[in-house]
């Protein structure tokens, strides 16, 4: 299944080249937030406000020799995929340029637009 992480395209540079990702991200946390395609229209207002670049992973869990626990932490009633350790390289499949507005809402990009919002 694919699922997305959103980071600063800056911290994403610095760990590309790294066997794993996530390292800092998990530093103050005890997993990596992500979001099923389908819901990320749900957090992406979250990143309105970001003025530095960012980028959207598209990991693979199929990949991943780590737990993902899909969760509803929040009480929303909807669940979301938290990765519970560091990510192979080889588990993101695509890395995707943040698109939004001028008004900083975000436009679903063209590869994930097959898949219907919930």
């Amino acid at each position: 299944m694919l699922i997305l992480h959103c980071i600063k395209e800056k911290l994403y540079e610095e760990m590309r080249e790294d066997r794993y990702f996530g390292k800092v991200l998990l530093k103050n946390n005890p997993f990596i937030h992500c979001s099923s395609i389908e819901y990320f229209w749900r957090v992406s207002p979250h990143f309105d406000n970001e003025k530095e670049k960012l980028v959207l992973l598209v990991i693979d869990t199929d990949n991943l020799d780590v737990p993902v626990k899909w969760e509803d932490l929040e009480g929303c009633g909807r669940e979301y995929p938290h990765i519970y350790g560091l990510v192979k390289m080889e588990a993101i499949k695509n890395v995707l340029p943040y698109l939004k507005k001028e008004d900083g809402t975000w436009i679903k990009n063209e590869e994930l637009k097959h898949i219907a919002d919930k």
